[in-house]
């Protein structure tokens, strides 16, 4: 999240990762965690398999803030999971990285790079899924003296009922963005596949809404102007040919004077397109 300097430390903070909006991949990045990935495209060491994905976004947000104050973003994916661990439902381990350019008010552009870890399990028919890892969130090139790089343990379930699917996520560190203690960040995602928008056979189209909630112990630290806020977001997403084009809302409940007199918190569109591989 972008932060804003006070003291030699970052104030406000635009945070990493793949908010429901941070690319077209972003939607089945947060709808389908891409540290959990499901395709099994590329064979692997172990009998594991690899894929991939690479994203350009006009606006890389997380949790409804804009890391990149507000700019442009390109990422990329890369996943490898193993072979099902035990026969009698699909469970396996998953590594996964994230790299994106970000920019900061307090540091100005750079990269942020994450690694991340875990266990991902399938049942009934697939209908149901929950994983838990642990994922690393780091900043080559910006001072230690920023706290930036911290790590957050990322637990996931979601159930599919057909009509539509309800996914949760939670997320907790214990001494989260800027040295700013323990940190919570709880969100919920309904996506509804509009079946009824029959254009071709290649082409399908989905519409998402998610609401959350951040908490943060110090949050002058992290950058927010209290304990917590809310951040939701509504959006279409059109897949055809192995992209996923998505257009999005997001929102929160902090006004510029909070966001340091930007519009980084508030209320805007963007879009963004991705290809797996």
């Amino acid at each position: 999240m972008a932060r804003f300097a006070t003291e030699g430390l970052c104030v406000y903070r635009f945070h990493p990762v793949r908010s429901l909006g941070a690319a077209a991949f972003g939607w089945l990045a947060a709808v389908t965690p891409t540290s959990a990935a499901d395709v099994d495209l590329w064979p692997a060491p172990f009998g594991g398999s690899f894929n991939a994905a690479f994203t350009a976004t006009t606006d890389y947000s997380y949790a409804g803030i804009s890391n990149t104050q507000l700019g442009p973003a390109f990422q990329v994916n890369i996943d490898y999971r193993t072979p099902d661990l035990i026969n009698a439902f699909p469970l396996w381990l998953f590594a996964s990285g994230f790299g994106t350019n970000m920019s900061f008010p307090a540091t100005g552009p750079g990269v942020e790079i994450d690694i991340g870890g875990g266990v991902k399990l399938k049942a009934f028919h697939d209908k149901l899924s929950a994983d838990i890892g642990y994922v690393r969130y780091t900043y080559p090139g910006v001072p230690a003296t920023f706290s930036y790089d911290y790590g957050e343990i990322v637990a996931n379930a979601g159930y599919d009922f057909e009509i539509f699917e309800l996914k949760l996520r939670l997320r907790q560190s214990p001494n989260s963005f800027g040295n700013s203690g323990a940190s919570w960040n709880k969100r919920a995602l309904v996506s509804v596949p509009l079946t009824f928008l029959k254009v071709s056979d290649h082409l399908a189209f989905k519409a998402y809404g998610s609401v959350g909630n951040v908490w943060v112990d110090r949050f002058l630290q992290y950058g927010l102007p209290s304990q917590d806020y809310w951040y939701w977001q509504i959006g279409l997403v059109t897949s055809a040919l192995g992209f996923d084009w998505t257009v999005a809302y997001t929102d929160t409940s902090i006004d510029p004077a909070g966001c340091g007199n930007t519009a980084y918190c508030s209320g805007r569109l963007f879009t963004s397109i991705s290809k797996r591989f």
